[in-house]
């Protein structure tokens, strides 16, 4: 479904990511792991097309949409979670979740939908968004894109600061998304255990280079873990 071809990209003359190759399919979920300056980030920014690719080709259904702004992305099914729990702070949660529905034929099914999903949500939907938990942030963030209707979710780290029930919750619903509700997920971690218990194959990313990449298999949370040290 998304296939990132040998990518290059990073910010003016500097490149951060350098020739990353993955495969997000339909119904699976990739995950790309590595510390902190990696290129994890700058890698999902330049899947959704806020950084341009420098060479190399991101494909969409085989299409080739490196030179496609991010709404028309957006448009043909992409979603995209930022880091750090974003939302808009002086709105309610409620209001976080219309913003994202008005305009859209089946808007407020899609925000009973995302409820369903967060049923956590329900009972702060009248408290504003920056007076929310971290864990409840992550949360909104998450029901906020899935009313955009994606076939491909990016998630940027979104167990960041959440408290362990929290984080619980947030694994159920990304292995109910790419498994019975068939969308592809490329998630980024650091959380390795998380990220591997959710994926079917997994890239550790070390300097914008993929150093190791395999399968959520047994045995392989030792394998990453060690890659991770180098």
């Amino acid at each position: 479904m998304l296939e990132l071809v040998d990518v290059h990209a990073g910010y003016g003359r500097t490149e951060v990511v350098h020739g990353v190759s993955l495969t997000v399919p339909e119904r699976g979920l990739t995950a790309v792991l590595g510390h902190n300056g990696a290129g994890k980030s700058t890698l999902l920014r330049t899947a959704l097309g806020l950084r341009p690719v420098t060479t190399g080709r991101v494909l969409l259904d085989g299409e080739d949409v490196s030179r496609l702004r991010p709404s028309a992305r957006v448009a043909r099914g992409v979603a995209y979670v930022p880091q750090g729990q974003q939302s808009f702070g002086q709105l309610t949660a409620a209001e976080n979740l219309q913003v994202v529905a008005d305009g859209r034929r089946r808007g407020r099914a899609l925000v009973a939908e995302a409820l369903d999903t967060f049923p956590a949500l329900v009972p702060v939907l009248g408290r504003r968004a920056g007076l929310l938990s971290g864990g409840q942030r992550q949360q909104l963030a998450i029901a906020r894109a899935l009313i955009t209707e994606p076939r491909v979710l990016l998630l940027d780290e979104p167990t960041e600061g959440i408290q362990p029930n929290v984080v619980a919750e947030i694994e159920r619903v990304v292995v109910d998304l790419s498994g019975r509700r068939g969308l592809g997920v490329l998630l980024v971690e650091q959380h390795v255990g998380f990220a591997l218990r959710t994926a079917g194959t997994y890239h550790v990313l070390a300097s914008g280079r993929v150093l190791r990449s395999g399968t959520a298999q047994a045995g392989a949370e030792l394998d990453v873990r060690a890659a991770m040290v180098i």
